[in-house]
Order: structure tokens, then sequence, then C-alpha cells
């Protein structure tokens, strides 16, 4: 039996490339300070970092989520939630939390006290984001691809680009155009990531005309140099990762997105290439 959560169909979950579950497994659950602005704020993101993904991408930043699945069975997730909300988190923030949504969106009622952002990979099910509606005030995708080439080879998902776009319009169709409280913190909204990989320059450049052109300033886009050749990475079979984005390239990202009239946009300044962005899983909260 299929389990047809996410969009790869596995005939099995443990046996599937998420390689988890029905229960949800958690491996940290704490403020968090490294998201965008907007999210982050002055007291944290309350961040549910959940272990395995259906994408599975050869350069994962999380490896020790993705193929590792480090973490701990969870039945409450709400005690987690109001544990955070009660520590003055401006939201909780769900980080690949898709491959659990059965368990996941029930715990996300009744609504609350606080928006509720979901952070993930893009590649999740039209119908999966519309189970959240009325439940997810912000969404946080990545939309990694165009090229399908790259999606294929890097994260074995050749469909990558038109399931993201599907799931991104499902999206944006729910929250409308963003909106923020008083403090400048999202209320309601898309921000759309985008990861500039070694050698995709060309990839990043379509994407983010396609989200220019597509959405406007109904969304903002994160548009992120941090990208870290970490452990996991096979590094003869995918030579051309096995580096840091060059300062130069990121800058033609950013300077191509103002060229054509992007003014809703996070970028970053200085050396993010680093491992000190990504937490420690330690089963933290």
């Amino acid at each position: 039996m299929k389990c047809g959560i996410c969009p790869r169909g596995c005939a099995q979950r443990e046996t599937g490339l998420c390689g988890v579950g029905m229960v949800p497994v958690v491996a940290r659950a704490a403020p968090h300070f490294d998201e965008e602005p907007v999210i982050s704020g002055t007291r944290g993101s309350g961040a549910v970092f959940f272990s395995g993904c259906p994408l599975g991408c050869v350069y994962c930043q999380n490896e020790e989520l993705s193929f590792q699945r480090v973490g701990k069975p969870v039945r409450n997730l709400r005690a987690i939630y109001e544990h955070l909300i009660d520590q003055g988190v401006h939201n909780i923030n769900l980080v690949t939390a898709g491959h659990f949504l059965p368990a996941v969106g029930e715990s996300l009622r009744p609504r609350l006290s606080v928006p509720v952002v979901w952070n993930s990979s893009g590649y999740e099910s039209e119908a999966q984001i519309a189970a959240l509606d009325g439940l997810v005030d912000v969404y946080l995708p990545d939309f990694k691809y165009l090229n399908t080439d790259h999606a294929k080879k890097y994260s074995m998902a050749e469909d990558y680009p038109e399931i993201a776009k599907a799931a991104l319009a499902e999206m944006v169709r729910q929250t409308g155009e963003p909106v923020f409280d008083e403090r400048g913190m999202m209320k309601r909204g898309v921000i759309v990531r985008h990861l500039l990989l070694p050698g995709c320059l060309a990839d990043g450049k379509r994407v983010v005309k396609y989200l220019h052109e597509t959405y406007g300033n109904r969304i903002y886009m994160s548009l992120m140099s941090q990208y870290t050749p970490l452990k996991s990475l096979d590094a003869v079979k995918y030579p051309e990762l096995n580096r840091k984005v060059p300062e130069y390239a990121y800058e033609k990202l950013v300077d191509y997105a103002i060229s054509l009239g992007v003014m809703q946009a996070f970028i970053q300044e200085g050396d993010t290439a680093k491992e000190s962005f990504i937490p420690p899983f330690t089963l933290e909260g």
C-alpha cells in the first residue's frame, strides 16, 4: 500500500526516501534566530525541526536530519508548541514537516496564539498544501530548480519544478499579499527561498525571473548564498558541488533580480557559507 502523503508515493514509509514512520520525529525545538528578519525578529522563531525528508538532496545542508534521521518520536506536538510560545517566540516554525502531515495538521487544531510558519523544500503536492488551508499563516518554501536535469541529478526529482510551481501557487492563493504586524513581523504571506548552488547561476536567474513574473509583489524572495559542502556530499560523484559559491556569482544573481525590478527580497552579505548557520540537533526542547 502506497504512502501517498508526498509526491513520491513510496510503497512503504520506512523504506521510502523519508525513511520514517507516521509518528513525527523531532530533532530540535527551540527559539531560532537565523531565519529572515521578519520571521526571527528579536525573540526568535519557535523552530521545530522534523527528521527525514522526501527530497533527499545530495548536498543537503541538514544532513543529520535527512540522512541520519536523528531525533525522538513525539506524540504530543502541541505541548512543544505551547512551551515555545511560553518562551516568547514570534511564531511556530515547522521545518520539513510535510511527510508527517496527518499528525502535524491535527496538532495545529485549534489555532495557536501566534502565526504558524510552514518551512519546506517546496517539494509537496498541491493536495498537501491544500490540507493546510486555515492552519498555516506564513509559507517559507524553497524553490530549488527550474532545470529538470539539476533536479534529477541533485534531488532525484526530475518533476521538482512542476511540483514546486503547483505547491507555491496554492500557498499564494491561501495567504494573499504579505501582511505584517506593527513590529514588522510577517503575520501572513509567502517568502520563497532560493539557495544558489555552485555552477547554477543560469538556473538561479531563471527561478528569480519566474517568481517575479508570476507573483510580483504578492511574495517576498530570499536569495541565499550560504551553500556549504558538507560531509555527506560525494565529492567524487559531484565535484562541481564540492566548493562554495563564488561571491561574484551571488552578486550577479542579486544584480539580475534588481534589473528585473524585484523590490521585495532578502539578500545575504558577508561570509554566510559556514556550518555555524546549522543548529545542533541535540533534542533540545
